[in-house]
């Protein structure tokens, strides 16, 4: 795999056309944890409750301990939010939940079956 394909570019919910390149295992892990802990509807779980239930989830190797996993599930949340896969549900704390219309797999396709527009 050359380097450029060990990364993934990633957006930003909160700042609109703000894209980073991050390292793809890493993002793929903790997007998969997070996708696997978020339900379905509102109001969700609180970033932090999202956090304690995907630790177990990451793999050892790339997240030892859990470390790094607070800065690497903010980094997914906005990315996910930023393609409207995960939602935000009203009121404070921020509360997480999976939208039903878009998954990223379904972003992909869609993109993918539109010539790219999604």
């Amino acid at each position: 795999m050359s380097e450029r394909d060990d990364k993934i570019e990633i957006e930003n919910a909160v700042s609109p056309g703000h894209r980073q390149r991050v390292d793809r295992a890493k993002y793929t892990a903790m997007r998969d944890a997070l996708l696997a802990v978020l339900p379905a509807a509102a109001p969700g779980l609180s970033v932090a409750e999202a956090k304690e239930a995907l630790l177990a989830r990451l793999p050892d190797d790339l997240f030892p301990g859990g470390a790094k996993a607070g800065w690497w599930l903010k980094a997914v949340q906005l990315d996910l939010e930023a393609k409207g896969a995960i939602a935000r549900a009203p009121g404070k704390p921020v509360r997480l939940f999976k939208t039903v219309a878009r998954s990223p797999r379904r972003a992909r396709a869609a993109s993918s079956s539109s010539g790219g527009r999604a």
